[in-house]
């Protein structure tokens, strides 16, 4: 056996192997310290040969998971090495193979995610000119592909996606990109993989033989030469550690990076977009204002929204027409928002589905979701809203799973497979008869007694059991005259003999080995029921992912009513006016004080840039980051915390506020904020907006007007630089005098 191990681990030599003992799953040698320490498990030993005992320590096997939970949160791959036979019936050693493998980006289990986060696996392809990125979750089927053409934008992905795990080829490792900070600083696993995942031709041929095509036009990847091979790597990676078929990935959605509002992660974090800048807690973000999601699904899709503000007025105004009707009707958001609380986590679910690791009582739970599917439905189309019933074509009412769900699974079913009374009474003769058996061998015994009786005439007929030969039929030496010639003679008394029957032999059978049947019949026609499901996997996912928009809007509506916010006007003008605009966090931070609103009107012609002074405590960095949130806000498809809004679309919010060092990079406050208002001036267009707070502390005073300056002429000058909206905030109260001097 421990052969066997050692074969087996030098497979999976970068990975803690769990290998099944029983009901252990046991680790030897430098696993068995690793986990020992990691886990605070006891650490023994075992004799293998050796001259010393070999280390050694396990977990149980029902208790699997938070252990797993435990070492891949600290970075560890686990590979899972099972039992692939029944030890009664293996000859010789069983036989045993490595199921799957658990890493940060892979891991399933749902007591562990966070279910109103995406739990990504991002990778990165690195080449000079464009890096190919794709982005993945298991969890749910998600599967994205794109191209950058900088480090820059690199870092702007893996903030606006944070994945607990990137793959890369060995190029990224040696790019300049700080892979330390990735690991301390925002927790990402990172692993460099071996040169053939990002073999083009291996990619291609992959990604062709999953998606079952004979050419990646349709999938649209033939314009993502370097994107294709990160996607290809990522399937082949996904292959390797998962050993599914990987069903649930039906799609895979190639994005451009400008077809959203590009985000730095400067200004991701400024903003407050999803997390608090100094407690990193979501309290205190715009999250936390706009996310009143029903469902697991809404709450991912609302963080994707905030994460993911559109540029194209078409589908924002769609957006918007559709929290307006339901904002307006209140009833109605009532009762669908009511609906929603009773909607499973389908994406997920489906994904635990395909791998064959739902749970009865989870299965359960998705036929009680698709009863109320109708009502949801319903509501939607009730609005008279075109966007809202385009939205309800979309839900599939899945009549059909529900059926087969309610007919096979037991109402009471439990959590785990293994404790039985999982199928449903009258779905399978067969699990009725064993469960009859199991559940009343006295009574079924006694009528067989009383009925052998009936048949022989002998009053005094019993029935018995003893361990040498089972279950037997005793009659006294007065009667053995009647006893019929069918009837097996198996032991002697003094006072009668032991028979045995053909009939009674089969039925001890049935009563001996009835509960491990009964289990092992319920496990395969759970299974049955789950690959029945498996195989609705687009109409489900189609179905889950409208559910989740309707919430997202649903939660948008009922903030809007909530807050008193108006529905803004978005076009593809230049126009950012604001009327008695306020600040949406600090606004419910405040709840019960009074918050001043306030105007804002910037354009790229006559209103290009906001000299804004004060000071220190005056409110200037709120004001600013408050128009900041409310263009994005509108972006989102969002009412607005004002009396009106009128935003002409733009394609980038840059930040620049706070005073803040690098030291363990080398660099002051002041090339800290050099070096982001480079970033600003390299990368806005006419059409950003760009939010600056202070700049030129980190100098002397005349040094620092004189950036400063250079600064607000570069960005709001159309004449020598960009003309873009602008708002600036200094105690330089000499700037103002560049209000007559640039037109």
């Amino acid at each position: 056996m421990m052969k066997e191990y050692v074969k087996t681990k030098e497979e999976y030599s970068d990975c803690i192997l769990f290998y099944r003992l029983g009901d252990f799953y046991e680790m030897f040698f430098d696993d068995a310290l690793t986990a020992s320490k990691e886990l605070e498990i006891t650490l023994t030993g075992k004799n293998c040969g050796l001259e010393e005992r070999a280390p050694m320590c396990g977990v149980p096997y029902h208790a699997v998971e938070s252990y797993l939970d435990r070492l891949v949160s600290k970075g560890y791959k686990v590979a899972i090495c099972e039992q692939m036979e029944d030890p009664k019936l293996a000859k010789g050693l069983v036989k045993r193979d490595v199921v799957r493998i658990v890493t940060p980006g892979t891991n399933l289990d749902v007591q562990a995610l966070e279910e109103s986060k995406n739990n990504y696996l991002m990778c990165v392809a690195y080449f000079t000119g464009k890096t190919g990125l794709s982005i993945a979750d298991v969890t749910t089927g998600d599967y994205y592909v794109t191209e950058v053409e900088d480090a820059k934008k690199l870092l702007d992905e893996i903030n606006k996606y944070h994945p607990s795990e990137i793959i890369c080829n060995d190029a990224f490792l040696m790019s300049g990109v700080d892979i330390e900070d990735l690991r301390n600083r925002l927790h990402i696993t990172v692993y460099s993989l071996d040169p053939h995942y990002f073999d083009e031709d291996l990619c291609r041929k992959c990604l062709q033989k999953h998606f079952h095509v004979s050419s990646l036009i349709g999938l649209g990847l033939e314009e993502f030469a370097n994107g294709l091979i990160a996607a290809g790597g990522l399937m082949q990676y996904l292959y390797d550690t998962q050993k599914t078929s990987l069903a649930h990935f039906t799609h895979i959605d190639p994005y451009l990076t400008n077809k959203y509002m590009l985000l730095d992660s400067s200004t991701r974090r400024n903003l407050e977009l999803t997390e608090t800048l100094r407690e990193k807690q979501k309290r205190g973000s715009l999250l936390w204002v706009l996310d009143k999601t029903k469902t697991a699904m809404g709450a991912r899709m609302m963080r994707s929204w905030i994460e993911q503000p559109l540029i194209s007025s078409q589908l924002i105004n769609h957006r918007l027409n559709a929290v307006e009707a339901l904002v307006r009707q209140t009833m109605v958001r009532g009762d669908l928002t009511e609906e929603l609380h009773y909607i499973a986590d389908l994406e997920r679910l489906m994904t635990r589905t395909v791998y064959g690791s739902a749970t009865p009582k989870e299965i359960y739970t998705m036929a009680q979701t698709c009863e109320r599917l109708p009502e949801l439905r319903a509501q939607a189309e009730s609005c008279s809203c075109p966007e809202l019933t385009a939205l309800a074509e979309q839900i599939d009412l899945l009549d059909d799973v529900k059926t087969a769900i309610l007919a096979a699974i037991d109402p009471e079913a439990p959590s785990a497979l293994k404790d039985g009374g999982v199928i449903a009474k009258g779905y399978h003769p067969e699990v009725d008869e064993l469960r009859s058996i199991r559940d009343n061998t006295k009574g079924v015994l006694a009528q067989l007694e009383t009925r052998l009786r009936q048949e022989t005439g002998i009053p005094k007929l019993k029935i018995g059991y003893n361990h040498v030969f089972g279950y037997y039929i005793e009659v006294s030496n007065s009667y053995k005259s009647m006893v019929p010639e069918t009837y097996i003679r198996k032991q002697t008394l003094t006072s009668g003999e032991r028979y045995i029957t053909q009939e009674l032999k089969e039925l001890e059978s049935k009563i001996l080995g009835a509960h491990e049947r009964l289990i092992a019949l319920e496990h395969r026609l759970f299974s049955e029921l789950l690959e029945t499901i498996g195989g609705q996997l687009d109409r489900i996912q189609r179905t889950a992912n409208a559910v989740a928009e309707l919430d997202v809007l649903a939660a948008l509506a009922q903030v809007a009513a909530e807050n008193n916010y108006c529905r803004p006007v978005v076009d593809d003008s230049d126009e950012l006016t604001i009327t008695e605009g306020r600040h949406p966090v600090v606004e419910q931070m405040l709840k019960g004080s009074l918050f001043v609103p306030n105007d804002t009107k910037l354009n790229c012609t006559t209103d290009r840039c906001l000299i804004i002074t004060g000071p220190n405590m005056a409110g200037k960095s709120t004001y600013m980051r408050q128009n900041a949130l409310i263009a994005l806000m509108a972006q989102i498809g969002s009412f607005v915390p004002a009396s009106s809004c009128h935003v002409g679309v733009v394609d980038a919010i840059f930040t620049r506020i706070g005073a803040s060092d690098d030291l363990a990079a080398g660099q002051s406050t002041f090339m800290v904020e050099m070096t982001e208002v480079a970033e600003i001036l390299k990368n806005a267009t006419p059409k950003s907006l760009v939010v600056l707070d202070e700049i030129g502390r980190g100098t002397s005073t005349f040094d620092g007007m004189s950036i400063a300056r250079a600064v607000v002429e570069h960005i709001s000058d159309p004449a020598k630089g960009l003309g873009c909206k602008t708002l600036f905030a200094t105690h330089y109260h000499e700037l103002n005098d560049l209000e007559g001097a640039i037109e």
